[in-house]
């Protein structure tokens, strides 16, 4: 059993985590978010923890980030967009228990301290913004950490407040360097 509370976008995801893990969750019911889910997330993140999955989409994106503005010590899971991804339809609920499972492997703790460990420029130099397909290295490399997809400004955001270190960045890019060599 996982020891934090999954908070997930509806019934169908908890269906989904359900298949997955053993585990107790809180359904945000979309973007309402009323303030009776905020208290309820707010004193399972002081008892238990919390671990916030939410779809790989712009709702889910959108209720990620309230539900970090309002209640502060949060963890996150990311799934891959395509391993959500069914008849056209984002969704936790659409993934397999194998892919809710890795992304639940690769939780990361938000942090509140200010850390540039990252800039622009390593974006730029390791060509995930201003190449052609930058984006899908982003996607790959977001898979890689467990941090998701992000547009260049999320995904540099992500790198710099989900505590990923300069080796774990540099282990990544050189896995999907050694994928691409042997394909």
């Amino acid at each position: 059993m996982i020891k934090e509370i999954i908070v997930v976008e509806g019934r169908d995801d908890v269906t989904a985590v359900k298949r997955a893990v053993d585990a107790e969750m809180i359904t945000t019911g979309g973007f309402a978010l009323p303030p009776s889910v905020i208290k309820r997330i707010e004193t399972a993140v002081k008892k238990r923890g919390v671990i916030i999955f939410t779809d790989p989409d712009f709702a889910g994106e959108k209720i990620r980030k309230t539900i970090s503005s309002k209640v502060p010590g949060c963890k996150h899971a990311f799934l891959p967009r395509e391993e959500a991804t069914k008849n056209g339809d984002i969704g936790i609920e659409n993934a397999s228990p194998t892919s809710i499972i890795a992304a639940l492997e690769k939780v990361r703790c938000q942090s509140i301290e200010k850390r540039a460990e990252f800039s622009q420029k390593d974006l730029i130099v390791n060509g995930l913004i201003g190449d052609e397909g930058a984006s899908e290295k982003r996607d790959q490399l977001g898979k890689v950490l467990g941090i998701g997809y992000g547009n260049a400004k999320q995904f540099l955001n992500r790198l710099n407040h989900y505590g990923v270190t300069r080796e774990e960045f540099e282990a990544a890019l050189n896995t999907l360097k050694s994928r691409d060599e042997n394909e």
